[in-house]
């Protein structure tokens, strides 16, 4: 125990000197600019995290692509058009709505609704085949004595 405490203490100073990465870009502006659409875009090795937030090599390769597109004086809609064209819609997390992304954009809710459908059909089916029975008369009569014996009680 005291010498794990005496390893720790050895290692505080080290986790001190961790910090933030530091910007890459010199131009803070510029670099500020990259995250905000980087966030916008997918990585195309990690998949489920944004350009700015992955650590492959391929996203920072990218993130210095789209710097030096900025500092070249380009507008963010004319990196993603050239990130688009290069690797395709895949590398936006809001794909545009076209014919080959319907089925992303509208399957969600066509399955719901078909969902709906079938529990609505289910539901008519099952009630369907529950019989009602309607109770002779002597059965009424036995049934309505039945009940005035329970209340009296």
């Amino acid at each position: 125990m005291r010498t794990l405490l005496i390893l720790l203490f050895c290692l505080l100073p080290v986790s001190a000197f961790a910090g933030e990465a530091k910007d890459l870009a010199a131009d803070p502006v510029i670099e500020k600019r990259m995250i905000g659409l980087a966030e916008n875009l997918r990585c195309l090795v990690c998949q489920n995290e944004s350009l700015a937030s992955s650590h492959a090599e391929l996203a920072e390769d990218l993130r210095r692509e789209v710097r030096e597109q900025m500092q070249q004086g380009k507008s963010d809609k004319e990196i993603i058009d050239y990130l688009v064209a290069r690797y395709g819609d895949f590398v936006l997390y809001k794909p545009p709505v076209k014919s080959y992304t319907i089925l992303l954009w509208f399957g969600p809710f066509a399955m719901l609704l078909i969902g709906a459908a079938v529990l609505v059909f289910q539901l008519r089916k099952r009630r369907k085949a529950i019989q009602e029975y309607e109770l002779t008369p002597e059965a009424q009569q036995r049934a309505a004595s039945l009940l005035s014996e329970e209340e009296n009680k």
